[in-house]
C-alpha cells in the first residue's frame, strides 16, 4: 500500500471493522452458520478477535462485552431473537467444511 501512513491504514481499518459491523448488525437475517460455511468465520469468530485485540492491548474485555460489541445487543438477546435452528443441510455443510483436526 503506497502512500499510507500507518495511522491511515489503522483509521481505514477500523473504520471497514465499523462498516462491517454495522452491516451484519442490519442483516440478522443471515445466519452464524451461514457465515462459517461460506467465509469460515461469524459474528462470534469476529468478537472473539476483538477480545483478543482488546486484551492482547491490555484493556480487560470480558468475551459478553465483545460479542455485545458487535451484535449490538447482549448475545443472548440477539440468539432469541434472530437464531434460527440450522437446518441438516447446514449442518452437513459445517461438518464437511472444518478442517482437519
Amino acid at each position: 500500500m503506497t502512500g499510507l501512513t500507518k495511522e491511515q491504514q489503522t483509521e481505514f481499518e477500523a473504520a471497514a471493522f465499523r462498516r462491517l459491523v454495522q452491516h451484519l448488525r442490519e442483516r440478522n437475517d443471515v445466519q452464524n452458520i451461514d457465515l462459517m460455511n461460506l467465509a469460515g468465520f461469524c459474528r462470534n469468530c469476529l468478537s472473539n478477535w476483538y477480545f483478543d485485540a482488546a486484551n492482547e492491548a491490555g484493556a480487560l474485555l470480558s468475551k459478553d462485552e465483545s460479542r455485545e460489541h458487535v451484535y449490538g445487543m447482549p448475545y443472548e438477546d440477539w440468539k432469541r431473537l434472530n437464531q434460527q435452528q440450522a437446518s441438516a443441510a447446514q449442518k452437513a455443510a459445517f461438518e464437511a467444511g472444518k478442517p482437519d483436526q
